[in-house]
């Protein structure tokens, strides 16, 4: 049976927050998309310390559709390289049952 996966990343705003969770939710590759904003985070980036307000999109998939979550991700997403980080997870049978059922097993 596949796992429960969670996958991490995020967002400049929240148009651009809701636009990747539609897309995978609709998509079937996402069984739900939290969406938390106010994070402030402190990156380097391009030789340079950054910081930016974002939202962190918690993604709720299986660990057979990590790779086309990521490539979702990446086609949808303004960021030029967004951060996808993949997290296995423990899931009691009812939650896991929705999951799998909401991403099409």
């Amino acid at each position: 049976m596949d796992e429960p996966l969670f996958v991490y990343t995020t967002f400049p705003d929240e148009a651009a927050a809701a636009a990747v969770a539609r897309a995978l939710v609709e998509g079937g590759l996402a069984a739900c998309v939290n969406l938390i904003p106010g994070m402030r985070s402190v990156y380097a980036w391009q030789g340079a310390v950054e910081e930016a307000t974002e939202i962190i999109g918690l993604v709720k998939t299986r660990r057979g559709l990590e790779e086309a979550v990521g490539a979702t991700i990446r086609e949808v997403h303004p960021y030029e390289t967004p951060v996808v980080f993949s997290i296995p997870v423990g899931a009691d049978r009812q939650t896991t049952a929705w999951l799998m059922g909401a991403t099409g097993l």
